[in-house]
């Protein structure tokens, strides 16, 4: 069995009887796979504004001073996280359909450890590259500082 079978069986949570609405239940399904949708929408059009950033500040470099490799990192991850989230959601739906014809319903453990290892690495990451970028910053600026001490 490989390990991430036996991965998979310590998040997803057995099947649950459904005792209430089918139509109120499918509704909901309906709903919460528009959530995920929407949610790796936003990662994608936040990836993909990063990009445009990234190109608006070659255009002037006195603009903004990022590093392109950094920027290209953030803004792939971002739109791998996104699409990610809406793969998810649709198979999440699919799955969700099927239990439900059965009179069953499964938690979603599996989606929610996805989403929240997703978002604090995300924002973990991100708290890294501004720091260095910060970091970088401040050494440009002295650097300058040292340069005009020497031509004065």
């Amino acid at each position: 069995m490989p390990p991430f079978r036996s991965l998979l069986r310590f998040i997803r949570a057995p099947p649950l009887p459904n005792t209430g609405s089918l139509a109120r239940d499918l509704l909901a399904s309906e709903r919460t796979f528009l959530a995920w949708a929407r949610t790796g929408l936003g990662f994608i059009a936040l990836g993909v504004a990063l990009e445009k950033v990234e190109v608006l500040a070659a255009l002037s470099p006195t603009l903004l001073q990022l590093q392109d490799s950094r920027t290209k990192l953030a803004a792939g991850v971002l739109v791998a996280a996104g699409s990610l989230c809406v793969g998810h959601g649709t198979v999440r739906y699919f799955s969700v359909l099927e239990l439900l014809k059965d009179g069953k319903f499964r938690p979603n453990t599996g989606g929610v450890t996805l989403m929240a290892v997703t978002c604090v690495g995300i924002a973990v990451v991100g708290s890294i590259l501004v720091v260095e970028n910060e970091a970088d910053n401040k050494a440009r600026e002295q650097d300058k500082e040292g340069e005009k001490k020497v031509t004065v």
